[in-house]
């Protein structure tokens, strides 16, 4: 029984191992790997042995280049803003509801002021 803990647990230390060992690609390093997939100068298969990855790992990033394209070329350039870019233009509209709602009220009162005085009506 000792034996089958130790196997298990020298299995989850080797998969411990490789997951912290796995390599990180950065953004330009998968594009330059779809690119060259995409030339078909070698095979998909050679690529990715070449290149240490798996076949799915692949198609997945040629996936999301061909997603990120579409969505660039048809103009969705929308970008999530930050809460204090959210927050500053709250205050902003709110100051703004403020000044127009004052500059109606002071309208209303020389309008009312102008006929109660007997103003351009009489």
């Amino acid at each position: 029984m000792k034996a089958k803990h130790s196997k298990a647990s020298a299995d989850a230390v080797v998969k411990d191992i490789r997951r912290q060992t796995r390599k990180q690609y950065s953004a330009e390093e998968k594009i330059r790997i779809v690119l060259e997939g995409l030339r078909g100068e070698d095979s998909i298969a050679e690529l990715c042995r070449r290149e240490g990855i798996a076949q799915g790992v692949y198609y997945k990033w040629s996936k999301d280049f061909m997603e990120a394209g579409k969505r660039r070329l048809a103009g969705d350039t929308v970008r999530n803003a930050t809460s204090d870019e959210v927050k500053e233009l709250r205050r902003e509209a709110r100051v703004l509801k403020e000044v127009v709602a004052e500059q109606t009220l002071e309208m209303r009162l020389l309008k009312k002021s102008m006929i109660g005085d007997g103003g351009d009506d009489e």
